[in-house]
């Protein structure tokens, strides 16, 4: 299964940049949260990134 993980500001973004790079939609994916954002003291420095995997959905072949 083809998959990407992709690090970014938030989950949405996230989940954008790896949709584009696999080049398909929302519904052809299946989508695991690795890390929510977390921001750093009063929005500073020390936050972590959104960690997303997106994989692609496994088609069966039709008999």
């Amino acid at each position: 299964m083809k998959s990407v993980e992709v690090e970014a500001p938030t989950r949405c973004e996230a989940i954008k940049i790896a949709l584009k790079t696999l080049g398909v939609n929302r519904e052809g994916v299946v989508v695991t949260i690795l890390r929510e954002e977390k921001r750093g003291l009063f929005g500073k420095k020390g936050g972590k990134l959104a960690k997303v995997r997106v994989a692609l959905k496994i088609e069966k072949p039709r008999a």
